[in-house]
């Protein structure tokens, strides 16, 4: 923590000490910070709640769009500009009370695990890739259900079918009986309809993010496909699997785990643009599969709600700035929008 603060406040002296030019006698003004930037995208908002709660819900990203997550109401500085302010000047937490909020009525992330069971997964490799699994699942889903967190798992072999194994849902057990009920003799046919499973997988998180949004919840995925081969049933077009992959929007993420040297390498890095894996031996699986479900965490708490109680009283077009610091990286930035405080008065709770 006094990492943090000496972070912000040698910040907020660079800030505070040539950001006001329009009046001296203000020193608190915002001013960009002259460092690698942070991207914040806002999602929704500002939402005004009387007597005076502001509350906006927005992503972080890095330089590189990677997810940043785990921020939490230290890794913020509000800024406002009222009716005599001559810029956006910082809120102190004594004036503005302020939290990251749960974000159960606005947000959701589901995990789409898709597992290839064809033939040489059940010869040769099924018990590694249900210990791989398992972890996986244990380090997505909490013990404790949350339903921002959620997880399905299907899986595909030869058949025009992507196979619903468990349902979506926020239930560790449910998800891990659903692996521990996988056996040698689950499938039916050997082959491999990589691209079929590619296609469908697309349509799923489509219609999820349809489903979600037409509730006025924001929403993400996950794809995560494991593979040890490339397509041999030749149902479907390559390109049309590209395709159903590229007309996913950014919400959607795409991961995908090769193993061996039976996997057609640019078939699955094109699959998987969010991060492609390559691995040797099943023996891998637990570590790779555990690397993932941390990008995967990254990315479903890189979602904030932050509310705060504004001390402005009065004006339509109230200006605000958010902005935000990752100290492991040592990054800064910011979003700006406005918001209307007709009405405001005090007595805000968080």
């Amino acid at each position: 923590m006094k990492y943090l603060i000496s972070f912000l406040s040698l910040t907020l002296l660079i800030l505070f000490s040539g950001s006001c030019k329009k009046d001296p006698a203000f020193g608190d003004c915002f001013q960009e910070a002259n460092k690698t930037k942070l991207k914040l995208t806002l999602l929704e908002g500002p939402t005004v709640t009387l007597p005076s709660k502001i509350s906006i819900f927005f992503k972080v990203q890095d330089r590189n769009n990677n997810p940043v997550g785990y921020l939490t109401q230290d890794n913020f500085v509000i800024y406002e500009k009222g009716l005599n302010d001559p810029c956006h000047r910082v809120i102190s937490e004594f004036e503005a009370k302020r939290r990251i909020s749960g974000r159960e009525q606005v947000f959701n992330h589901t995990t789409l695990l898709v597992l290839d069971l064809s033939g040489s997964v059940l010869q040769n490799s099924l018990t590694q890739l249900q210990e791989a699994a398992l972890a996986f699942i244990n380090d997505i889903i909490p013990a404790t259900p949350d339903n921002t967190i959620a997880m399905g798992i299907w899986w595909f072999d030869g058949e025009d079918i992507l196979h619903e194994l468990e349902p979506v849902t926020s239930d560790i057990w449910e998800l891990k009986a659903a692996v521990n009920s996988i056996t040698p003799n689950i499938s039916v046919d050997n082959s491999t309809d990589l691209y079929g499973a590619v296609i469908k997988s697309a349509a799923i998180a489509q219609q999820m993010l349809a489903n979600y949004k037409a509730q006025g919840i924001a929403f993400s995925a996950s794809v995560v496909l494991f593979t040890d081969g490339e397509d041999r049933a030749n149902r479907y077009l390559k390109q049309d699997a590209y395709n159903a992959v590229a007309a996913t929007p950014n919400d959607i993420t795409w991961f995908t785990l090769g193993v061996g040297n039976e996997i057609n390498v640019v078939d699955l890095q094109n699959f998987g643009r969010s991060g492609f894996f390559q691995i040797n031996s099943a023996d891998q699986l637990t570590t790779t599969f555990k690397q993932i479900a941390s990008i995967v965490n990254s990315e479903a708490n890189s979602y904030y709600l932050f509310e705060y109680c504004s001390p402005i009283r009065n004006g339509t077009n109230n200006g605000l700035i958010i902005e935000a610091f990752d100290l492991d990286s040592q990054e800064a930035g910011y979003l700006e929008t406005t918001f209307d405080a007709t009405g405001f008065t005090g007595g805000c709770q968080l």
